[in-house]
């Protein structure tokens, strides 16, 4: 299967376009000590079908895929990284719990939060949905919520995943959490 039709700027987002989200832990949430959120902006374009964006993430080897918005209370994932394709509507996005930055996403975007990154919707147009995953291995992804007491899992937050859930082996992804800034 070729995905060419939904990778904008000709298969690859340049590193420098990616938005790198770095909070510290606040208000119950650990977020992640090492790693950023990543935002790609526009990563995605043409018509966007869930059956297309999880197909993708099946070859890049993201699983437990999953079509439907994002919970308007602040959570995360204690034992597994994320990854939510816009593919309709928009929204803002607090990311890194209640002290975190505030992020505007629209259909073709792409948001990657590593283990233990605090998200939330703030507020969304009608039918604003994303295709979500995770690497493969981590399929216990882990939920909890501030005060639940849960703490990061330090072997889940240092895994960083083998392939970039949109451009496979040689993504962004690699680069970025390999070396953070």
């Amino acid at each position: 299967m070729t995905f060419s039709r939904i990778l904008q700027n000709g298969g690859r987002i340049e590193t420098a376009d990616v938005v790198q989200v770095k909070v510290n832990a606040n208000n119950g949430i650990p977020n992640n000590p090492d790693l950023p959120a990543l935002i790609y902006p526009q990563a995605l374009g043409g018509e966007l079908v869930s059956g297309d964006i999880i197909a993708l993430y099946a070859v890049n080897h993201w699983d437990k895929a999953w079509v439907y918005g994002i919970f308007d209370f602040h959570h995360y994932h204690y034992a597994a990284h994320e990854v939510l394709a816009v593919i309709a509507g928009q929204a803002t996005l607090q990311l890194g719990g209640q002290d975190g930055p505030c992020h505007e996403v629209r259909e073709g975007d792409v948001v990657i939060l590593p283990a233990g990154f605090g998200h939330r919707l703030v507020e969304a147009t009608r039918g604003f949905t994303v295709v979500g995953a995770y690497p493969e291995g981590q399929e216990d992804i882990g939920f909890a919520r501030p005060g639940d007491g849960v703490r990061l899992s330090s072997r889940e937050a240092a895994r960083v995943p083998a392939s970039d859930p949109i451009y496979g082996a040689d993504g962004p992804l690699g680069a970025l959490w390999h070396s953070p800034r």
